[in-house]
C-alpha cells in the first residue's frame, strides 16, 4: 500500500522542470492520457471489464472532473509557481481532509489516538517541507511583515489540489458499486485529460508537442506510466477496499520519498529539523493505522477472526 505514495513523491520531482518548458496544462494532460490508456489495456487481464456501469456514471463524471481535471490543473499550476516546500506540505495535508469526510459520510471511527496521529503527521510534514522563514515566524515570532512573502498563488493551487484529491479519495467509493475500480481510474484519466489539453490550446501555447530532449520525455514517461498509471491504479484499488482514514494517512510518507530521492540523486542532506519531521511522520502513520488497537486493545482482540493471523 506504500508504493503509490513512493511513486508520487518521485513523480513530483520529475514533473517540476517539465512544467516550466511545456506548460502546466500540457504536462497535466500528458500525465493523464497515456496513464489512462495504459490502465485500460491492463484492465481486461486483472479486472472485471472495461465498462463503467450505468448506475455509476453520475458519480464517475463528478469524480473525473474533480480528481483528474481539477486535481492535475491545481497540481501543475502549483508546481509552476512554487517549489517543493510549503506547496508539498499543503498538498500532503489531504489525509486530515479525508479523515473528516470519512467520519461524516461513512462514519469511520477516529478515536483520540487517531486525531493525535493526524496532528503529529501535519507537524511532521511542516518540519519536512515548510520554508525556514515560515517556521522561524511561527516559533520565534519574527516580524509579521515577512510572512506576506511566504504565501503566494502557487501554495493556493497546491491547497486546491489537496482538496480535490481528498474529495476524489472519497468519491471513488461511490463510483465502483458495479464497476471495476481500476477501469474507473483509467477512464477518468482519459476523459480528465481532454479539458487540460483544451485549456493548453485555448491559451495559445504552441507547439502542441514540446521540443523536449530524450531525457525530458523519459521524465514525462516516468511521471505518467509509473507516477500515474501504476500509482493511481493501486491507490484507488486500495481506496475502494481499505478503511480510508488509515490508508490515506500513508500520504504523509510522500515527502519522505521525495527527500530520499533528492538525497540519492542530488546529494541533498536532511537538516536536524527535517529528521525530526521524519520521526513524527512515521509515528503518525503508526498511531493512525493502529489507533483501535492502542485505544481499545480488548475490543480489538475480541473482534479478531478465529484462526486469523491478527
Amino acid at each position: 500500500m506504500v508504493l503509490p505514495f513512493a511513486l508520487w513523491g518521485t513523480a513530483m520531482t520529475a514533473m517540476a522542470p517539465l512544467v516550466d518548458s511545456g506548460g502546466p496544462f500540457l504536462v497535466g494532460s500528458l500525465r493523464l492520457l497515456p496513464a489512462g490508456l495504459t490502465l485500460l489495456i491492463v484492465v481486461p487481464f486483472i479486472g472485471r471489464g472495461l465498462i463503467v456501469a450505468r448506475v455509476d456514471w453520475g458519480w464517475f463524471l463528478l469524480f473525473t472532473v474533480i480528481d483528474a481535471s481539477l486535481f492535475q490543473m491545481c497540481l501543475t499550476r502549483g508546481l509552476a509557481e512554487t517549489g517543493a516546500g510549503l506547496g508539498s506540505v499543503l498538498i500532503d495535508s489531504q489525509p486530515l481532509m479525508v479523515a473528516l469526510l470519512s467520519r461524516t459520510i461513512f462514519g469511520d471511527a477516529i478515536n483520540p489516538i487517531g486525531w493525535v496521529g493526524l496532528m503529529i503527521g501535519l507537524v511532521g510534514i511542516l518540519c519536512l517541507g515548510a520554508p525556514p522563514d515560515l517556521l522561524r515566524h511561527w516559533l520565534l515570532i519574527d516580524q509579521s511583515s515577512s510572512l506576506s512573502n511566504l504565501w503566494n498563488e502557487g501554495e493556493a493551487w497546491m491547497l486546491g489540489a489537496a482538496v480535490a484529491m481528498a474529495l476524489g479519495t472519497v468519491l471513488i467509493r461511490f463510483c465502483c458499486k458495479e464497476s471495476d475500480p481500476v477501469a474507473v481510474t483509467g477512464w477518468h484519466m482519459v476523459f480528465g485529460s481532454f479539458p487540460l489539453l483544451a485549456l493548453h490550446v485555448w491559451n495559445g501555447s504552441w507547439p502542441l508537442i514540446p521540443s523536449w530532449t530524450i531525457f525530458d520525455w523519459g521524465l514525462m514517461a516516468y511521471a505518467s506510466l509509473l507516477g500515474s498509471a501504476l500509482a493511481y491504479g493501486l491507490f484507488f484499488w486500495f481506496a475502494s477496499r481499505e478503511e480510508l482514514t488509515s490508508f490515506s494517512t500513508l500520504a504523509f510518507l510522500t515527502p519522505l520519498f521525495a527527500l530520499a530521492t533528492g538525497g540519492f540523486w542530488l546529494g541533498e542532506r536532511l537538516q536536524p529539523l527535517q529528521w525530526c519531521g521524519v520521526a513524527l511522520v512515521l509515528a503518525s502513520v503508526v498511531l493512525v493505522s493502529q489507533r483501535r488497537r492502542i485505544w481499545e486493545p480488548d475490543a480489538s482482540d475480541s473482534t479478531a477472526l478465529p484462526g486469523g493471523s491478527g
